[in-house]
């Protein structure tokens, strides 16, 4: 049965980072605000998911699991019949989400000072997990042209001449939506394998592709571009299943896979969540068509927003995004400072990611999040017009 995602589920007092935490996160009174920043969507899992979960629950033993043959199959069979792509039992590795896995791939690939390449504006967490870890940040700036972003591979190659060890590469990206095409990963990939940089793809954005758009994972490249790859993949994003904690790195180089699985031993990352892993299996191997469902909805949303911004807010610019529900919006034109246009939106209710977070190229945009009902998005709307045209 397909999920009403018209219906306003109140989130407050769930322990929800998104609803709950806006003060200790943000020091924001979030009590009385719309959170429009962290990037989960305000819907129920799907029901055939909720249904299975319920009568493991029911079972009601949850000592040590592991990964039977059905989870297996589930992903391999989802990444074929979704994504036309043929997965190797055997490069699946799992781990306890996509960021502890590339932070365990930087201590593998790289030592304390090497150089770790991403691309900006970027996923804050891979500046945290890299910097944390002791490594030198290095910037590849995305070129933008009207709101459309493609990657700067002179520039790319320079920083590679600069000695990088590991790129880390987000596709579909974020915060910009970009949905890279085969010709644009078959160019980084080549890259990479010509100055040996080992390159981490999270991937966690790949199901949800809008309409008339398609992701490319660098699983599909060649073989001969695949030793130097680590692709990061998730149930998460796509099923809203991200507290669960559950991710898989599928890596087709058997040495390279082999020290990751060491890796992961080393840190006690060999014991798995039995209600992850039902989840996981139950949301792909049920809830395709849900799936489909849930991209429209938020592909009205998208529409939505980007009506609302040319009739009502003509300073804005937005490019809808190829794949996400998260919209990155223009501001520029505005002409305020990053904290003047926050304070903005906060006095007015909302709560958004503020560009800059993204890394200097971000300043002067902001992020919201559209996965929610379009009531909560009508409402989002309203609180953006008196924010920005008082």
């Amino acid at each position: 049965m397909t999920n009403s995602f018209d219906r306003v589920i109140n989130r407050r007092h769930t322990c929800s980072l998104k609803w709950d935490f806006m003060q200790q996160k943000l020091g924001v009174d979030g009590s009385n605000k719309l959170p429009m920043w962290v990037s989960d969507y305000d819907f129920q899992a799907p029901e055939a998911v909720l249904d299975i979960m319920q009568q493991r629950i029911n079972h009601g033993i949850f000592g040590y699991a592991e990964r039977d043959n059905d989870y297996y199959q589930a992903i391999i069979n989802w990444y074929q019949s979704r994504h036309q792509l043929t997965i190797d039992q055997d490069w699946i590795t799992t781990v306890h989400g996509v960021l502890p896995g590339l932070s365990v791939a930087i201590q593998m690939l790289t030592n304390i000072g090497d150089n770790v390449v991403i691309q900006t504006p970027g996923y804050g967490s891979f500046r945290k997990i890299t910097e944390l870890n002791d490594r030198v940040i290095i910037e590849n700036p995305l070129i933008e042209t009207n709101g459309h972003y493609c990657m700067d591979l002179t520039h790319l190659e320079h920083c590679f001449q600069q000695g990088a060890k590991v790129m880390i590469f987000c596709n579909p990206h974020n915060p910009v939506g970009r949905a890279w095409t085969t010709s644009e990963i078959i160019a980084l990939a080549t890259l990479c394998q010509q100055y040996n940089v080992w390159l981490l793809s999270d991937e966690i954005w790949g199901d949800l592709a809008m309409p008339n758009h398609s992701y490319h994972s660098l699983l599909s490249l060649p073989p001969a571009l695949l030793q130097h790859t680590m692709v990061a993949t998730a149930a998460s994003k796509t099923f809203g299943l991200s507290s669960l904690r559950i991710s898989n790195i599928m890596i087709p180089n058997t040495e390279l896979r082999e020290h990751f699985i060491r890796r992961l031993d080393a840190h006690g990352m060999d014991v798995f969540n039995s209600l992850a892993m039902c989840a996981a299996t139950a949301a792909y191997t049920t809830s395709s068509q849900w799936l489909d469902d849930l991209i429209s909805y938020l592909q009205a949303n998208i529409n939505l927003l980007s009506k609302f911004i040319n009739t009502e807010l003509p300073l804005l610019r937005f490019m809808p995004p190829e794949a996400g529900y998260l919209a990155w919006v223009d501001c520029r034109k505005l002409h305020l400072s990053d904290d003047e246009l926050e304070q903005k939106l906060i006095n007015a209710g909302i709560v958004p990611s503020m560009g800059i977070a993204f890394g200097s190229d971000g300043s002067g945009f902001i992020r919201l999040n559209l996965g929610c009902p379009q009531e909560t998005l009508q409402l989002a709307l309203e609180h953006l017009k008196l924010a920005l045209t008082q």
